[in-house]
C-alpha cells in the first residue's frame, strides 16, 4: 500500500478529497484537458508549485460523479489528468474515476502524476488491485519527485529533468518501461 499521512486513502470510491479541478488546461498533458487536483502528498518535494495540496486535511471531498458530469459538459476534451498532491494516496477513488471515464467517454486518454517512480510502484500494484487497475487504466504517467535542482520550465508536462514521461500502452506490450517520445 502507499504510505500516506492519513485514511484518505480508505476512503469510499463515490468520493475523491481534491484540491480543486481546471475545467480545462492544456499544460497538465496532450490536448485540452480537463485536470482533478488531490488533496494531500507524503513527499513534500521543496519548491514544489502545488504546496496547498500537501495538506491531507485540507481540500474537500467532492463526489466522483459531479466530476463525470462537468467532463461531459465539454465534448472539446481529449482527456483527464489525476495530478496533486498524490493521487497514488487515493487508488480506490481514483481507479473507480478512471473505470467511469474509459467507459462514458470512449477515446478519452488519462495522465496520471505521481511522486512515486513507476519502479516504486510496481510490487506496490501486485498487492493492491485498485492501484493496479488505475495503472493499467493510464495511457501517460508522469513519474518521480519534483527535484527543485532538475527544475527546467522548458519542458513538457512537467518540472524536473528526473521526472518521465512514460508511455503506460507501450509499457504494458513491451514489459518495460518506455517513455514517451513525443513529449521527450
Amino acid at each position: 500500500m502507499i504510505a500516506c499521512n492519513d485514511s484518505s486513502q480508505t476512503g469510499a470510491p463515490d468520493k475523491i478529497r481534491i484540491a480543486g479541478v481546471v475545467r480545462e488546461s492544456i499544460v497538465d498533458g496532450p490536448g485540452l484537458r480537463f485536470v482533478v487536483f488531490c488533496q494531500g502528498c507524503p513527499h513534500g518535494c521543496p519548491g514544489c508549485h502545488n504546496e496547498a495540496t500537501h495538506d491531507f486535511s485540507g481540500g474537500y471531498d467532492c463526489e466522483i460523479e459531479k466530476i463525470l458530469a462537468a467532463i461531459e459538459k465539454d465534448p472539446l476534451l481529449d482527456g483527464v489528468t489525476f495530478s496533486g498532491g498524490e493521487p497514488l494516496c487515493q487508488p480506490a477513488a481514483f481507479h473507480a474515476l478512471a473505470q467511469e471515464i474509459k467507459r462514458r467517454f470512449p477515446g478519452m486518454n488519462i495522465v496520471t502524476f505521481t511522486g512515486y517512480t513507476y519502479e516504486e510502484l510496481q510490487p506496490l500494484a501486485a498487492q493492491d488491485p485498485d492501484l493496479a487497475g488505475l495503472l493499467n487504466l493510464t495511457d501517460l504517467l508522469i513519474d518521480g519527485r519534483f527535484v527543485d535542482a532538475e527544475k527546467d520550465l522548458t519542458l513538457q508536462f512537467r518540472g524536473s529533468r528526473n521526472q518521465r514521461i512514460i508511455d503506460m500502452n507501450a509499457t504494458r506490450a513491451a514489459g518495460q518501461v518506455v517513455t514517451s517520445e513525443k513529449y521527450a
